[in-house]
């Protein structure tokens, strides 16, 4: 996209509405979350995910967050089952966090946040590409996984230890062999709500599927996200903070539970 947008007070999410008006729209990402008011739905199926840590390509510094690729051509990587039907594929992966250790999460449980949120971005293969399934209302399913301060995670060092070759915007570097299950809870327990990118340009294309149980991540660990740069080469550095969308308006739409 050719447009500017940022998490600073001039480009910032509440600045958003002006470039992209579906920023106002009916189905905007992220929500607080509230447990009591989440409906059990046992129709729901449990989720299934299953990675292919070959399909892993590379990690990328967008400006906004980092993010981990991987291949398009294949469904070895896929998600199903949970609310959706039919096959998702796996598209990427990234993280939002905060200047702080408990203010950065995008989507909040009864107003409560967490250090981070790691978002594993899936598009619908009846579409024949992601560029498409992104514009359309069952394109995108996303799994959404809290990150809480504690015991340093084993699991996150391999990213951690990439993020040096990344600093700066527009940074990649090869990244590969890569499970992404590895990053998951041991509950796949879950709440579901038909939502929309958190990020410009907002489609309303996503069922979002947020796990209910998090994972940890130490103190020192999750400074490592902040060492990184949205700014290129060049340019006047900019630390990488606060990189979050607030809660948007729920607008009469229902937050389904797979567990009671």
């Amino acid at each position: 996209m050719s447009h500017c947008w940022g998490y600073g007070p001039k480009h910032g999410p509440a600045e958003w509405h002006r470039e992209f008006p579906i920023a106002n729209g009916n189905r905007q990402s992220p929500i607080d979350i509230v447990p009591s008011q989440a409906h059990h739905d046992p129709a729901l199926k449990p989720l299934s995910l299953q990675y292919d840590p070959k399909t892993t390509i590379d990690i990328l510094n967008n400006g906004h967050s980092f993010q981990v690729d991987f291949a398009d051509g294949t469904d070895s990587s896929t998600l199903k089952g949970g609310p959706v039907s039919g096959t998702y594929r796996l598209r990427q992966f990234h993280f939002h966090w905060g200047a702080n250790d408990h203010k950065g999460s995008e989507h909040t449980v009864a107003g409560k946040k967490y250090a981070s949120e790691l978002h594993l971005v899936h598009w619908n293969t009846k579409y024949p590409s992601f560029a498409e399934a992104v514009t359309k209302p069952d394109g995108l399913a996303v799994v959404g996984v809290f990150l809480k301060i504690g015991a340093p995670n084993n699991h996150l060092q391999r990213i951690l230890d990439a993020l040096s070759a990344i600093k700066l915007k527009n940074n990649q570097t090869a990244f590969s062999n890569f499970d992404p299950k590895i990053l998951l809870p041991g509950s796949l327990d879950f709440w579901t709500y038909d939502g929309s990118l958190t990020t410009p340009p907002l489609y309303e294309s996503v069922t979002w599927i947020v796990l209910k149980e998090p994972i940890t991540v130490s103190s020192s660990q999750i400074a490592h996200f902040r060492s990184l740069h949205s700014n290129a080469e060049g340019e006047p550095s900019c630390c990488m903070v606060e990189n979050f969308r607030p809660p948007q308006p729920l607008k009469g739409r229902v937050v389904r539970a797979s567990f009671k």
